[in-house]
Parts: C-alpha cells; sequence; structure tokens
C-alpha cells in the first residue's frame, strides 16, 4: 500500500483523471476490461537510493566487480565519509534527513556506469566543456536573479527526477503507474509526475521544450522502453554543460524479481559528449510512504541568497565613510 500526503494525493489524483482522458474516444484500459495486466510487472513504489557512485573510483579502475569483502568495506567506508562530510561541511539538512544508500547495488559492481566499460563519464565536447564553465562562472559570483542559480535550487525540477533517474541525497524514490495506454512515474522529488503515452500520438514540436522532454513509450517483451528528447537547453546531464538540443535519453525498466527492479539508461548527446554512456540501476521495492515535497514553500535559501547578494551590492556602492 502505497500512502500520500493529502497535498500530494490530489495532485495525484488529477494525474490519474488525466491518464484516463489522454486518448480520443473510450480509454484502452476500458476496451481492455478489468482483466487486463501489463506486459510487465513494474508498477509500485521503487527506491533508488545506493552507496554505488555513478562513475568509477580511480581506486577500482581495472575492476568491475567488487568481492563480497571488498563490498562490505566499501560500504563502511562511504558511511564514513559521508559522516566525515557533515563534520567537515554542515548541510543546509539535518544528518538523519539524508539518505545516500548504505548498501551497493546486489551485483556489486563498482559503479553505476557499465558502458563504456571503465565505468566513466565519456570526456565532453569543447563547446560543452564551454558551456560547463560559464555555468560554474556564473554560479561563482554574487547571484543577479534566479536565473543564475540551478533549476533544482530554483524548485523547477528534482534533482534526481530525471530522465535519466539517478540516486542523490535524498527523496530516492518513484511510484510507477501502468495503463494500456499510458505510464506514470512520479518522483518524490519535488514530486514531478511524467506522463509517458504509450500510442502512437504525434511528438511535440522541435521548438517544443520541456524540462523533462517529451516521452514515447512502448512495451519490448517484459521490459518498459521509454525514449525522451526535446529537452529545454537549462537542463544538464551529469558531467556535461547546458546544451540539451540533440540529447536522447532511453529508459528500460524490468522486473528482476520480487523485490527488484532493474532500469537501465543510455544518454547519446553528441554536442556534450564524445560517445553515448550507459548506466544500470537496481531499484528495490519499498513499502515505505511517498511525501510531498514541498520545495517552494521552504525555499528560504535561495531568498537569502537573492537578499544577501542586493545587500553587498548596497554596502560596495556605499560612499566610504570621511
Amino acid at each position: 500500500m502505497v500512502y500520500l500526503t493529502n497535498g500530494l494525493s490530489s495532485f495525484f489524483a488529477t494525474a490519474v483523471l488525466f491518464l484516463a482522458a489522454a486518448s480520443a474516444g473510450p480509454p484502452l484500459h476500458a476496451q481492455a476490461g478489468s482483466n487486463w495486466r501489463p506486459p510487465g510487472d513494474i508498477a509500485g513504489l521503487w527506491d533508488f537510493a545506493t552507496a554505488t557512485p555513478l562513475e568509477r573510483p580511480s581506486e577500482h579502475a581495472d575492476k568491475e566487480y567488487l568481492s563480497v569483502e571488498e563490498a562490505a568495506q566499501f560500504e563502511r567506508l562511504a558511511i564514513e565519509r559521508l559522516a566525515q562530510r557533515q563534520e567537515d561541511r554542515p548541510t543546509v539538512h539535518a544528518p538523519d534527513w539524508l539518505d545516500y544508500g548504505r548498501n551497493v547495488q546486489g551485483s556489486r559492481r563498482t559503479s553505476l556506469i557499465f558502458d563504456p566499460p571503465n565505468g566513466r563519464i565519456p570526456p565532453m565536447t569543447e563547446d560543452a566543456r564551454r558551456l560547463l564553465q560559464e555555468v560554474r562562472d556564473r554560479r561563482a559570483r554574487p547571484p543577479a536573479g534566479p536565473e543564475d542559480r540551478s533549476l533544482w535550487e530554483r524548485c523547477l525540477i528534482g534533482f534526481n527526477a530525471g530522465p535519466p533517474i539517478n540516486p542523490g541525497a535524498y527523496n530516492n524514490n518513484v511510484l510507477i503507474v501502468v495503463t494500456p495506454d499510458t505510464v506514470a512515474l512520479l518522483n518524490e522529488m519535488v514530486h514531478d509526475t511524467r506522463i509517458v503515452p504509450l500510442d502512437d500520438r504525434p511528438r511535440l514540436p522541435e521548438h517544443v521544450r520541456q524540462f523533462q522532454g517529451d516521452s514515447r513509450g512502448y512495451w519490448d517483451g517484459e521490459t518498459l522502453v521509454i525514449e525522451t528528447r526535446n529537452f529545454d537547453p537549462r537542463v544538464n546531464f551529469p558531467g556535461s554543460g547546458s546544451n540539451m538540443h540533440l540529447a536522447v535519453v532511453t529508459e528500460r525498466f524490468t522486473r528482476f524479481d520480487d523485490d527488484t527492479l532493474v532500469y537501465e539508461y543510455t544518454i547519446d548527446d553528441p554536442a556534450s559528449f564524445e560517445r553515448p554512456w550507459s548506466a544500470r540501476i537496481e531499484m528495490k521495492k519499498s513499502d515505505q510512504a511517498i511525501f510531498e515535497y514541498a520545495c517552494h514553500e521552504g525555499n528560504y535559501s535561495l531568498l537569502n541568497m537573492l537578499e544577501y547578494a542586493r545587500t553587498d551590492e548596497e554596502r560596495a556602492n556605499e560612499a566610504p565613510a570621511e
């Protein structure tokens, strides 16, 4: 059973109504009848927190998998590093709020990235490196306005909501709802709901861009495949700048066993990377509650940064004392 808080339950109810009205004529689930079953059993609430890093650490440069003993040691060290990081550089969040994941993946792979074989994000293109440096320079100076900060700092999109979905500091949960003609993916982070049509409706025009892109899905046997394009140019992938006009993300959701959903994605972005790259995450079935993430309501940090920047400017413009 998945429990939703009041604000999120009304929001999710709206999403369900949208799914029912998404197709012209009688919805496919009504045509299929109450006995309809999806080709793949991927529905439910899934936890994708993990201690396995996205990229392979340098100390495991030539090692694709950890032994049982190495995995246990890696988990211990990961917990110790997080505790030390909180002591050295405290975050705005209480330690108990953070959920980076305490365990490595069941496969004991040394990184979530499996292609390229070295487990690392491919080199960026020259244009992407330039754009990334511009982003870093802009973030290093006092913000002239909210546009100088990242989308997730502005509560416009969750930093782990995807696509692609990547583990983050907390709220590593996704609720998947499946109907014959549509799939909805509700991420706990900023409670983004991505609506994915499974029918043959046309894609958005090339010039229409969205933070989560334009997704279309289909079943490949028991695996749900989702292809997403038309990303807003302000969105960026891990290790890239902000140049997404050519990017295509392909995701695959496959039920592995009662407690595991294997999620794979491939990023093909020739404007940012020298080659495509792929990652795999073993999501775990969750019986916990999913809560509304009221990001805007609690986003005092963005307001404070802008206020402090304006205060510093006023002080700098004040005439020096005689």
